[in-house]
């Protein structure tokens, strides 16, 4: 290999993890760098959806307070997509159809795999597998409020049209990542999707 962990430690154990890794690598001219010290949020991987339905060309949103965005221009409001955190056991798949139910009631049909992406591998291990889901937004009741009780979750469903939701995030009052890049490929995509699950 090309690298080499010489130390883990963990510096803090809570709702999340810090780990501290001691370790070098190989650099491009072929010799081994020294080693180097780095911290790295551990929270475990995660999956999420954009609920989209072909047929009335609507996707759902939700709407939730973050902590992390407490500093954030628009506030700690922030307008996103379904996700959760996999389970030991769990697969991406079963992930976003438990929290679609737990977040927004919602049943999620047919699933296209879109990215496995790492979410800020400066700081964090974290992997996000996102698809797009199908919904029949007739079983939806927007503006109802869900979530898991027990982890304070308070999380509010938006149904609006895909162009409004990419009017959203031409105005950056969406600035969640995943929601970004699932609105961006939808957009890109959207008729391919639909030619894909409309009935000919």
């Amino acid at each position: 290999m090309d690298f080499d962990v010489l130390e883990k430690t963990v510096c803090f154990q809570g709702f999340f993890r810090l780990e501290r890794y001691r370790l070098r690598h190989r650099k491009f001219n072929g010799e081994w760098g020294r080693p180097i010290t780095r911290e790295l949020f551990e929270r475990g991987h995660a999956a999420a959806v954009l609920p989209y339905d072909p047929q009335t060309d609507e996707v759902l949103l939700i709407e939730q307070f973050r902590a992390g965005a407490i500093s954030a221009p628009g506030g700690p409001w922030l307008l996103e997509i379904v996700a959760g955190v996999i389970e030991a056991n769990e697969t991406p798949e079963q992930v976003v159809a438990r929290e679609s139910m737990e977040e927004a009631n919602c049943q999620i049909g047919s699933l296209i795999p879109l990215y496995d992406y790492l979410v800020s591998p400066g700081g964090t291990t974290e992997r996000i597998v996102l698809f797009c889901g199908r919904v029949d937004m007739q079983t939806i009741e927007a503006g109802a409020v869900y979530g898991n009780h027990g982890e304070d979750e308070d999380i509010k469903v938006h149904v609006m049209p895909l162009n409004e939701a990419i009017r959203l995030l031409s105005t950056g009052r969406i600035n969640s990542a995943s929601a970004i890049i699932a609105l961006q490929w939808l957009a890109l995509n959207r008729d391919p999707v639909r030619r894909r699950w409309l009935p000919e």
